[in-house]
């Protein structure tokens, strides 16, 4: 979801992140350093299925892929170069930009000058862009390496009719704390809400995930329509305020590097390196329950490129492709044949992929009507402010300042016009 370093990203925070194929659970497993580049090489010489390659050869074409920032391999670490390994097979470039966050990347759709072929938004952005036929409808023989995608992945909540989207990675959101300052063990969302952490809290810099912890905390369903749920969960938020440090995406793991903050909530793809490179912070994905996040693949409507955008979705479905992929962003992969390609240590371990008694109090965002949605944007505005009381206030101070502003340019003025006369 989930906002992120310079290039902005799910996947990466401008962290020193070691070396995500070498490194992540290196200090666990011993885990050999050229186990990445080694695969790399090897998918080099691996056949793909055929995508059009030299038709889009003669063609020059160019696709251009929307994504989170460092939620792809790119050749650095030692890690497979997705995106010049599909050129090197295909011929199709690659133009390849990011952004950060769900609704930066709808504003850009929804503004009209972007030209995307591929994209790869959250679960309750892919519902809303089917909604407002936005996304293409696509042809799944062009994609054959969808047979991996575990059934367990298809027909959801998000895009029900599997008609729109393939699932990219998954996961779900959960707490770190740092055990040097927090020594009982943290159990719930509650935490979040405890004044003894007063000033070291960090909570996300979005609506959608910060009304969840409140609803899940209140028992509500995260996807609620009800007008009195929203207030409940913004009430909650509001009392939250005084004691949060500041409400932030990529600056979560900077701050809780340098112990700045001591509690936060955040994604597990990207806790599990924060885990590995310090042993005094640990991640829960607390007892009331959570929010289970897929991020898909996507053709928007618009791509005047679809034919090759699906070859590129077929290339990131190959398992190898997929395995060599998640090695290197460190988020769950929706293809159990993937597995076999990517760290031992991450498949078996618990914050990529819990077991069952977690999953089973999970909750999926969805797209939500468009009344309401106005109404977790006004909410939300008031929770960061403390309440409409604050709003006001700040309402109130802005307008006088402009109407001294402008007092003085009318007074500036008069005075050349008498000086004239």
């Amino acid at each position: 979801m989930k906002g992120k370093n310079g290039a902005s990203g799910k996947g990466g925070f401008g962290i020193n992140r070691d070396d995500r194929c070498r490194n992540v659970f290196r200090r666990k497993a011993g885990v050999s350093g050229s186990i990445c580049l080694g695969l790399a090489a090897a998918l080099a010489s691996v056949p793909l299925p055929r995508v059009q390659a030299e038709e889009s050869r003669d063609r020059g074409v160019t696709i251009n892929v929307y994504n989170w920032g460092e939620y792809i391999a790119n050749g650095t670490d030692d890690s497979l170069d997705v995106n010049a390994e599909f050129t090197r097979r295909t011929g199709i470039r690659v133009n390849y930009t990011t952004f950060d966050s769900n609704e930066s990347l709808y504003s850009k759709l929804v503004g009209g000058g972007a030209d995307y072929d591929v994209i790869i938004p959250s679960d309750y952005m892919v519902s809303r862009l089917i909604d407002e036929n936005m996304l293409a409808e696509l042809d799944f023989s062009n994609i054959p390496n969808y047979q991996y995608i575990d059934e367990s992945f298809r027909g959801g909540e998000y895009d029900p009719e599997n008609r729109y989207s393939v699932p990219y990675t998954w996961g779900v959101v959960g707490l770190f704390y740092n055990t040097d300052y927090i020594e009982e063990e943290i159990t719930s969302w509650s935490a979040l809400w405890d004044d003894r952490y007063a000033g070291k809290i960090l909570m996300f810099d979005n609506p959608r995930d910060s009304f969840a912890i409140a609803q899940i905390l209140l028992g509500q369903p995260v996807n609620t329509t009800e007008e009195e749920d929203w207030m409940e969960a913004a009430a909650l938020l509001k009392q939250q305020k005084p004691l949060v440090q500041a409400y932030v995406m990529d600056r979560i793991f900077d701050k809780m590097e340098s112990e700045e903050a001591w509690i936060a909530p955040y994604y597990s793809g990207d806790a599990a390196i924060l885990v590995d490179n310090h042993e005094n912070i640990r991640f829960v994905v607390p007892e009331e329950g959570t929010n289970y996040f897929v991020d898909a693949m996507c053709i928007p409507a618009t791509s005047g490129h679809k034919a090759e955008a699906e070859a590129y979705i077929n290339f990131l479905c190959d398992p190898e492709i997929a395995g060599a992929n998640m090695n290197y962003i460190g988020y769950s992969t929706p293809e159990t044949a993937a597995k076999a390609y990517m760290d031992e240590e991450m498949v078996e371990s618990p914050i990529h992929y819990p077991d069952e008694s977690i999953l089973a109090r999970t909750q999926v965002f969805v797209n939500l009507p468009e009344d309401t949605a106005r109404l977790i944007d006004r909410l939300w505005a008031e929770a960061k402010m403390g309440g409409p009381g604050e709003s006001a206030v700040l309402a109130a101070i802005i307008l006088g300042f402009l109407a001294v502003y402008i007092a003085i340019i009318v007074a500036k003025r008069r005075k050349r016009q008498r000086e004239r006369a």
